[in-house]
């Protein structure tokens, strides 16, 4: 077992305290928007092993040892999935994470044309997928997956705006993923978007709706929201054809690669593909590719895929992801015994509070809050002890 030590990622829309107060962590004022736990190349977390410094390091050295000859046959030598902590403390851009077909196309299109991978501009990261899967510390909102096409048409109804009777026309003309494709479209496309005093005009006829009693008031506080961090960002106006979500602590959301998304503030756990390939097509002062995104979209509208766990052994909730690449499993510890944890293979645990205890059958580590650990697939089966909550990342 190694443990760890998370990068972390300073991005600008991240909260300076929600990170550094779950993990007792020293807060100066910067932003701590992500902590990963995991072996991409463009972050990887550090380890304490002198001749390894970090976690791809410590992996390529033995990788049978490492992963297990099982998932390198199914993902080659390298971690399958990425843990990380986030925390938006104002609402993310507006994106989609690829397929992986069209990643691999798009990886190896800008490979070619020379753009450097860690270029500002380049869109590719990895030829990976990235679909993933988001468990909610505090309570979580976020926009994900379209609306159906009638829902959506009726909250452009009745709004004193231009761009509100074009997109309601769009909708009710053809209330089919066509339809949304051409609505969506028509506010991203650079050809064809609406101008941001076209947008300012539909927020102010949502803020009017808001006050006079709206029967929507959620979807048009979200617009207010959006629109005080992004004014005239057409972003803005795309939150009315996307579904709330609203996860309370101990919940999950699933958001499969092709689902458009935007979170908007929390504190969560995230386990996904081992990809940073993020297409966004608003709401960010970072490099929007929207022809790309517009490309990748699932316009099929569909409710948000809220993901139920399972227990094991009484103390550990298992969510299953529809996809090969990661699960995550919460255990909560209260001193009552040795507990078995679930999963197998090359594992990452994190102990969001208390002290815990995570041994195999030849070795053990004492986990404090915020402390993680790297289980190659070697060590088999492992067991915990303790008082405190315990989060894994493994493979199914």
């Amino acid at each position: 077992m190694f443990t760890m030590q998370p990068t972390t990622r300073d991005y600008a829309w991240g909260s300076p305290t929600a990170i550094p107060g779950l993990l007792g962590l020293p807060v100066d004022g910067s932003p701590v928007a992500e902590l990963w736990f995991g072996a991409h190349p463009s972050s990887p977390a550090l380890v304490e092993a002198a001749e390894h410094p970090d976690l791809a390091a410590l992996i390529a050295s033995d990788p049978s040892a490492m992963l297990g000859d099982d998932v390198r046959a199914r993902f080659g030598d390298c971690l399958p999935y990425l843990l990380k902590l986030i925390a938006p403390a104002q609402p993310l851009s507006l994106q989609v994470h690829p397929h992986v077909d069209r990643a691999r196309a798009g990886f190896d299109a800008e490979e070619r044309a020379g753009i450097p991978v860690d270029a500002p501009h380049r869109s590719y990261r990895d030829r990976n997928h990235k679909p993933e899967l988001v468990y909610a510390l505090t309570p979580f909102e976020a926009l994900c997956g379209f609306r159906a096409p009638r829902r959506a048409a009726e909250l452009f109804a009745g709004l004193a705006s231009p761009l509100a009777d074009k997109l309601h026309g769009v909708l009710r003309a053809d209330p089919s993923p066509a339809g949304v494709r051409a609505a969506f479209t028509s506010l991203l496309d650079p050809a064809d978007r609406p101008s941001a005093q076209d947008v300012a005009e539909l927020v102010e006829a949502c803020r009017e709706r808001l006050a006079a009693g709206s029967t929507s008031p959620r979807a048009d506080a979200t617009v207010l929201t959006l629109a005080a961090a992004y004014p005239g960002d057409p972003g803005v106006v795309a939150a009315l054809l996307l579904n709330p979500v609203s996860l309370q602590p101990g919940e999950a959301l699933f958001v499969p690669a092709g689902g458009v998304h935007a979170y908007l503030g929390g504190l969560g756990v995230e386990v996904m593909a081992n990809s940073d390939n993020v297409l966004r097509a608003g709401l960010t002062a970072k490099h929007v590719d929207v022809d790309e995104l517009l490309e990748c979209v699932d316009y099929v509208a569909a409710p948000p895929i809220r993901t139920a766990p399972e227990v094991f052994h009484g103390a550990t909730r298992v969510f299953y992801a529809p996809v090969d690449d990661f699960e995550l499993s919460i255990t909560d510890l209260d001193d009552d015994g040795v507990h078995p944890l679930p999963g197998r293979g090359p594992r990452v645990l994190l102990c969001l509070d208390g002290v815990v205890t995570v041994s195999s059958a030849g070795h053990s580590v004492r986990l404090e809050r915020g402390g993680s650990v790297f289980v190659p697939a070697a060590e088999g089966s492992l067991t915990a002890c303790g008082a405190g909550t315990l989060v894994q990342a493994d493979v199914p």
